[in-house]
């Protein structure tokens, strides 16, 4: 057994607010475990721009500085009402609205010649089955958007396609209660919740066989 100390750390990653929001929730949530252990890994939380030029980038550096035994990304999706589990990532760039960088990319690759689209390579059913285990209001979403959240899963699973042994994937989570009164009637989840989630998500990647894989409810299906 590799010895806790030489252990590869795991990556997590949020976003900065955009659209106007004060926070984004998704960093909070990153941050709040970073240097914490799970597993005998340590966590590094990082950062990505709200930026369809510079996100890719930023998580290419931080896989190639940190070389993670997993990595989990984690993005804002607000009105979702749950966890969200993204299944799958398309190599299209779509965006409704504009980054911070003011770009709005209509219809355009994520990677040029990159296949159609990539699956998470998370274990969904074990993932799935232990937040429900927990409490924790979980689903499997069949499809992460056309903004930089979709770009970065892309891209995360792209930039490890030679390194086929190294979970990774996506997470969407509701807003924080802190934003939701700004929005009436939007759903949210507290920062407590969404930190417990992420530890169980990033437990179950690494030693998926420790956990039970109930076949998954019906994900949402948008």
């Amino acid at each position: 057994m590799t010895p806790i100390r030489h252990r590869p750390p795991v990556l997590l990653t949020g976003f900065d607010p955009f659209a106007g929001e004060a926070v984004n929730p998704s960093w909070e949530a990153v941050r709040s475990l970073d240097g914490s252990r799970i597993g005998g890994h340590r966590i590094v939380a990082c950062q990505l721009p709200t930026s369809f030029g510079r996100a890719p980038r930023a998580l290419r550096n931080a896989l190639r500085e940190l070389q993670p035994a997993g990595v989990v990304c984690v993005g804002q999706a607000g009105g979702r009402t749950h966890i969200s589990l993204e299944r799958v990532a398309i190599n299209v760039c779509d965006a409704r609205i504009t980054d911070n960088d003011g770009a709005q990319p209509r219809n355009e690759p994520v990677a040029s010649g990159g296949p159609d689209a990539y699956f998470t390579r998370l274990p969904l059913p074990a993932c799935l089955a232990s937040l429900h285990l927990a409490g924790i209001p979980a689903e499997i979403s069949n499809t992460a958007g056309t903004y930089v959240c979709n770009q970065v899963m892309y891209a995360l699973l792209h930039a490890l396609r030679a390194r086929r042994k190294v979970p990774a994937g996506f997470v969407h989570i509701p807003y924080l209660p802190s934003q939701a009164v700004a929005h009436r009637g939007a759903p949210s989840m507290s920062p407590d919740l969404v930190r417990s989630a992420l530890r169980i998500l990033v437990s179950v990647m690494l030693n998926p066989s420790k956990y039970p894989a109930a076949t998954p409810p019906s994900g949402r299906e948008e």
